[in-house]
C-alpha cells in the first residue's frame, strides 16, 4: 500500500499526517511543539508519532509534502536575517516606492550605475568596480543579497552579472529580481527579492530538518513543498525562491478545508499560534490574488492566494492600554505563552510569578520573560545587543533583568525582530486554560499570570479585572472581536467595497451584527458558512460564527488541515514574459536568456512561447512530473491606428503541471 506524508510546520506546532492514497482517509496525525532553534527536534517528532501511530513502514511513504507558515509569520512579525540590496539603475526616490524603505530598515543599500531601457536595450554600463568596492566595505552580519536592476525584467544581464560577482566575492546567497517575477515596477521587484534574502536561511534551515529526519527514518520518497498558490514544487525550488512559501500554510489550509468537508462555498478562517488567515473558497478552489501576495504591510510580486493575513493567533501578545476604563489588543507579535514557558522552565517561571504575586503593585515588565533561542553564537551586534546577548547566556530571565534600562529596550526589540530572543507573555493560549477550554500546559502558570495581569490599574483606578477569569474572559472576547473584524474585511473586499477595514468598523456595521432593534432596524451577517480551522478553533470560533449570524463548520482534524493539504496539491509550474515594439516592423521578445528581435509580432510571440513551454516543462519535470500537461494564457494589447489595428505589446504566461511522481513502495 502507498501512503503519503504531510507535514505543516506552524509558529507553535509541527503536525503531521497519514493520508492512505487508495481510500483516500487520513490514518494517523500528530502534533508537536516546533523547535527552536533546532526545528528538526520538533518536526521529527511529529512525523515519527504519526507514522507509529499509522504503523505504517518508512518504505510504504510514496511521497512527502510540506508546508509552512514560518515564513509568513517571519514577514508579519519583521524578522529574518540581515541583507544587503544592490540596486542597478536606480534613483534614490524609486528605493523609497513600494514599502522597499520600511522593509529594508537599517539594512544596508548599494546603488550602482547600470540598467536597462522598457525595450531591453542597455541604458548604461554596469559598474562592476563600483559594485566590488561596497562588496569589500560591508560590514559583518549580511547573511545574503538582493539583486534589483532596472527593467531587469526585459534584461536581465546586469543582474546576472551583478549576481556572479557577489557569490564570487562574497560566496553568500542571491536573489535576483527577475527569478522571482516578469512584472514590470522596479521597486515593488526589488522588495520582493529583498524579502526573498531575508527568508532563505530560515527555509533552508526546515526543508534540510525534514530531509535529515527522513534519511535517518530511511524514507527515501520525494519531498514536496506547498507554494502560496497552495501548487507542489521540489524542495530545490523552494530552497532558491523562499518567497515563494509566503501563504504556503494558508494555501494548503484552504486545499485541506475543502478536502475535509466538500464545501464548494465558504469563508474559511485558520487561527494558528502567530496569524489568522482569511480566504474565500469558490467553486471548491482559493481564489488568486492577481496583484501578489500581501503579507502584513508587504505587497508582493509572489502569485498566492487572495489571503488576508493578520497577525492574531492563540499565541498573541496580549497589550494592555491606557485610559479611563483600561482595556486589551491582540498582536501582531507572536509570544511564548505563560502556560507553555512553565511547562519548560517551571521552577523560574513559578518562582518569578509567585513573588509578582506577592507584591502590592505589579511589576513594570508585566511578568514577562525573555527566552534565547539562537543556535551559533550571534554575530554582527552593536553594543548594546552584545550586552543583553551576554546577559541571557546563562538562559531565560525576566524582561526586567534582560534590559536593565529604558534605552536597551530597542536593542531588546532588534533581538526580537532577528529572532534571536523571544518574548513570553500572557495570550489568548493562557486564557483558555484558565477558562478550561485547553489542557495542552500549565494551566497554573496561566492563573497566575492572568491574575497578575488583572491588578493592573486603569486611568480610573480600578482594577482591569476581577480576578483571573474575568481576566481571561476579557482577552477572549478581544479575540472573537478582533476575528470577527478579519473575517468582515475581508468579505467586504471580496464584495468589491471600498475601504474595507473603514466599513468593518463602522458604527452601522456593529449595529447590524448587534441585531439592533428600534425605530430602524439593523441586521447584517455573513452570506457563506464560515470554516475554522486550526488547533484552537474549537476554543475560539463558536462565538465568531454567532457575532457573524452565520453557521461555523469545524471539521474533524480541523487542526491538521495544512499537513492534510500539503499532500493533496499538484505541481504547476508558471513562467511568463512579453513582447514589446519598439517601432514599425520591429518586435522584441523578451526571452528568458535576454531579448530578441524579430519582424512580425507573430514571430515574436511563436519564438516566446516556445521558450516558455521549454523553461515550464523543464521546471515541472525537475518537481517530479513526468508528462506534464500546459497551460497558455495570452494578453494581447492593440490600439486601433487610422483604422487599422497595430500591435502593442504581449503578455504570454505557460503553466506546466501534474501530480508528483509517486515513489514505487
Amino acid at each position: 500500500m502507498a501512503f503519503l506524508l504531510g507535514v505543516d510546520t506552524g509558529g507553535t506546532y509541527t503536525d503531521a499526517v497519514v493520508l492512505d492514497e487508495a481510500a483516500d482517509r487520513v490514518v494517523a496525525s500528530a502534533k508537536a511543539l516546533t523547535s527552536r532553534p533546532d526545528l528538526a527536534i520538533g518536526v521529527g517528532a511529529a512525523i515519527d508519532a504519526a507514522l507509529g501511530q499509522a504503523e505504517v513502514s518508512p518504505d510504504q511513504i510514496a511521497m512527502v509534502s510540506l508546508s509552512t507558515t514560518l515564513a509568513t509569520n517571519a514577514l508579519v512579525e519583521g524578522q529574518g536575517g540581515k541583507v544587503a540590496l544592490v540596486a542597478i539603475g536606480f534613483d534614490t526616490p524609486e528605493l523609497g516606492r513600494a514599502g522597499l524603505a520600511e522593509a529594508l530598515g537599517s539594512d544596508p543599500v548599494i546603488t550602482v550605475a547600470g540598467g536597462h531601457y522598457h525595450s531591453g536595450d542597455e541604458k548604461t554600463l554596469l559598474d562592476m568596480a563600483a559594485l566590488t568596492t561596497a562588496l569589500e566595505a560591508l560590514e559583518d552580519g549580511v547573511t545574503g543579497f538582493a539583486v534589483a536592476g532596472s527593467f531587469a525584467a526585459r534584461n536581465p544581464a546586469h543582474e546576472l552579472a551583478a549576481r556572479d560577482l557577489i557569490r564570487e566575492v562574497t560566496g553568500k546567497p542571491v536573489t535576483c529580481g527577475h527569478e522571482l517575477s516578469q512584472a514590470l515596477g522596479g521597486p515593488k521587484r526589488a522588495l520582493t527579492a529583498v524579502l526573498n534574502a531575508r527568508l532563505i536561511g530560515m527555509v533552508d534551515h526546515l526543508i534540510t530538518a525534514c530531509e535529515g529526519h527522513l534519511a535517518h527514518l530511511g524514507i527515501t520518497a520525494p519531498l514536496m513543498v506547498v507554494r502560496g498558490d497552495g501548487a507542489l514544487v521540489s524542495s530545490a525550488v523552494a530552497r532558491a525562491k523562499p518567497i515563494e512559501t509566503i501563504l504556503s500554510g494558508p494555501a494548503a489550509s484552504v486545499a485541506g478545508a475543502s478536502w475535509l468537508t466538500g464545501m464548494k462555498n465558504a469563508m474559511v478562517s485558520d487561527i494558528g499560534g502567530t496569524t489568522t488567515d482569511i480566504c474565500l473558497l469558490r467553486d471548491g478552489k482559493p481564489l488568486i490574488d492577481p496583484q501578489g501576495a500581501r503579507v502584513g504591510p508587504y505587497r508582493t510580486m509572489v502569485e498566492a492566494v487572495a489571503m488576508r493575513t493578520t497577525g492574531l493567533g492563540g499565541d498573541s501578545e496580549v497589550h494592555l492600554t491606557d485610559g479611563l476604563a483600561g482595556g486589551l489588543t491582540l498582536g501582531p507579535r507572536r509570544v511564548m505563552p505563560m502556560s507553555l514557558a512553565a511547562t519548560v522552565y517551571p521552577d523560574l517561571v513559578h518562582d518569578a510569578l509567585d513573588r509578582a504575586l506577592a507584591q502590592d503593585v505589579p511589576p513594570v515588565d508585566d511578568g514577562q520573560f525573555v527566552i534565547p533561542v539562537w543556535g551559533d553564537a550571534p554575530t554582527g551586534l552593536d553594543q548594546r545587543e552584545a550586552l543583553i546577548v551576554d546577559r541571557l547566556r546563562a538562559g531565560p530571565m525576566r524582561l526586567g533583568q534582560a534590559a536593565q534600562k529604558r534605552f536597551e529596550m530597542a536593542a531588546l526589540r532588534r533581538l526580537v525582530s532577528l529572532g534571536l530572543v523571544m518574548l513570553a507573555g500572557i495570550t489568548p493560549s493562557d486564557a483558555a486554560h484558565v477558562l478550561g477550554r485547553l489542557d495542552t500546559w500549565d494551566a497554573a502558570a496561566a492563573r497566575k499570570a492572568l491574575s497578575l495581569a488583572a491588578r493592573r490599574g486603569t486611568g480610573a483606578g480600578q482594577r482591569l479585572a476581577a480576578g483571573p477569569d474575568a481576566m481571561a474572559q476579557m482577552i477572549v472576547d478581544q479575540l472573537t472581536a478582533q476575528t470577527v473584524d478579519c473575517v468582515m474585511q475581508a468579505a467586504f473586499a471580496e464584495d468589491g467595497w471600498d475601504d474595507p477595514a473603514a466599513l468593518a468598523r463602522h458604527p452601522l456595521t456593529h449595529a447590524g451584527l448587534d441585531r439592533r432593534q428600534g425605530l430602524v432596524n439593523v441586521q447584517m451577517s455573513l452570506g457563506l458558512p464560515l470554516i475554522g480551522l486550526g488547533a484552537s478553533a474549537h476554543s475560539y470560533y463558536g462565538p465568531v460564527g454567532d457575532r457573524l449570524g452565520t453557521q461555523t463548520i469545524l471539521p474533524d482534524h480541523a487542526g491538521v488541515a495544512n499537513a492534510i493539504g500539503a499532500v493533496v496539491g499538484q505541481v504547476a509550474m508558471h513562467v511568463s514574459g512579453s513582447v514589446t515594439s519598439t517601432g514599425p516592423g520591429t518586435f522584441v521578445a523578451h526571452l528568458p536568456d535576454g531579448p530578441a528581435r524579430y519582424d512580425t509580432s507573430n514571430a515574436a510571440m511563436a519564438a516566446l512561447e516556445a521558450a516558455l513551454h521549454r523553461e515550464a516543462g523543464r521546471k515541472a519535470q525537475a518537481s517530479g512530473v513526468d508528462e506534464p500537461h500546459f497551460r497558455v494564457e495570452r494578453d494581447v494589447a492593440e490600439a486601433e491606428v487610422e483604422g487599422q489595428q497595430m500591435f502593442v505589446s504581449a503578455q504570454i504566461k505557460v503553466t506546466a503541471g501534474g501530480r508528483p511522481r509517486i515513489a514505487s513502495t
